[in-house]
């Protein structure tokens, strides 16, 4: 039992215990489940492999890595979809999933022109999986030496965005000329845009920390996080993929038993709780808002929602802005139906899909999120 303290985690490897005597921030975390980060940039003997080192640093939805790449003849390379790591209850349609796809092979191509080859990417080339990704490839990639290759001036901030969950400082707006120069950044057939608004910002406010309630309260959606969420060093070097919660405080109350996945998913127990409460203040802090759309909404497009997503967020990096993806409105299961039509009557173009969803603010950045090994992705030839 916490007494006369409250556990707020905010994700990114670290915990808040408030309370008591004042504040306790643990954010030492496993280095092991985090040298993917460190080591992309090295020479693996294979322009693919060096590319890829970075790919493997997207952004995915509950940090789930789904990705699985096939060497093949030459310089290809075929990538597919680990049906392990999808996510059923809260990304039905595997949706999500295929937007971080996009991501992926954004940031491979970003570190192939860095070592000049041009991408040329087929997407789905056995026909687009629907309604479900399958063992089908994702996307077919090869690469061609070229002498000039013009390199993207985002690369830089490849390593160095991040994924904020914390609060964000609510006397700091955000300018909009500086979320103007980051939307700029999508790329075609992607809407981007913001939000500043006062009052539309309170509406969002109030319709993303009800989307969250609605995805923690229900148990099916929930116990997919928790199903996936590592608690302590431990556990998150020994897999270091999906939510990851290995500060040095969550590491020691982890071993006491004080949280622990069976706490998280006990309605009224304190990690249930303030999971629940510490998610919705973080809502409550939003400054401004991005978000992107797409006229249609077939496999493609999310692929290119994707690269939008990973562009903006390194735009975003570049201008000092804090950028946390709200992704519960985009949820495609029954109970959140009623918040899915809010947030595109809010929006989008009738008939148009909003693909992402982002809170923005100004926050310490936390460190990295772990990643698994270039090498666990690889599969046989």
């Amino acid at each position: 039992m916490i007494k006369r303290r409250s556990l707020l985690l905010v994700g990114g490897g670290s915990v808040l215990l408030v309370g008591g005597t004042g504040v306790w921030l643990g954010t030492r975390t496993s280095r092991v489940a985090r040298e993917p980060w460190t080591r992309a940039g090295e020479s693996l003997g294979d322009p693919r492999l060096d590319a890829l080192a970075y790919a493997v640093l997207a952004p995915n939805p509950h940090n789930m890595q789904p990705w699985q790449v096939r060497l093949e003849e030459g310089l290809e390379f075929s990538v597919y979809a680990n049906p392990a790591r999808l996510l059923p209850e809260t990304d039905p349609p595997a949706r999500q999933i295929t937007i971080g796809f996009g991501a992926f092979l954004e940031l491979f191509r970003q570190a192939a022109a860095e070592m000049g080859y041009q991408t040329e990417v087929e997407p789905f080339p056995e026909g687009e999986p629907f309604p479900l990704l399958d063992h089908r490839p994702v996307a077919r990639v090869s690469l061609k030496p070229e002498g000039a290759v013009a390199t993207d001036p985002l690369f830089p901030y490849a390593k160095r965005r991040r994924t904020v969950r914390a609060p964000f400082a609510t006397e700091s707006p955000v300018a909009s000329e500086l979320l103007e120069a980051v939307v700029k950044e999508s790329v075609s057939g992607v809407h981007a845009s913001y939000i500043t608004d006062p009052a539309r910002r309170a509406d969002l406010r109030e319709l993303t920390k009800a989307a969250w309630e609605v995805e923690w309260n229900d148990g099916a959606a929930r116990r997919e996080s928790v199903r996936v969420t590592r608690i302590g060093k431990a556990e998150v070097q020994k897999n270091p993929w999906g939510i990851c919660l290995d500060g040095a405080l969550l590491s020691a109350l982890g071993a006491a038993g004080l949280v622990s996945r069976s706490e998280m998913d006990t309605p009224g127990s304190t990690a249930f709780t303030e999971g629940l409460n510490g998610y919705s203040r973080a809502c409550e802090t939003a400054m401004a808002y991005l978000w992107s759309s797409t006229a249609d909404n077939n496999r493609r497009d999310q692929l290119k929602a994707g690269a939008s997503w990973v562009r903006v967020q390194q735009a975003a990096t570049r201008e000092g802005i804090a950028f946390h993806p709200l992704s519960q409105a985009l949820q495609e299961f029954p109970a959140m139906a009623e918040h899915y039509r809010r947030i595109h009557d809010m929006l989008a173009e009738p008939g148009h899909t909003v693909q992402m969803l982002v809170r923005v603010g100004y926050a310490k950045a936390p460190g990295p999120a772990p990643r698994e090994p270039l090498s666990a992705k690889l599969l046989a030839v």
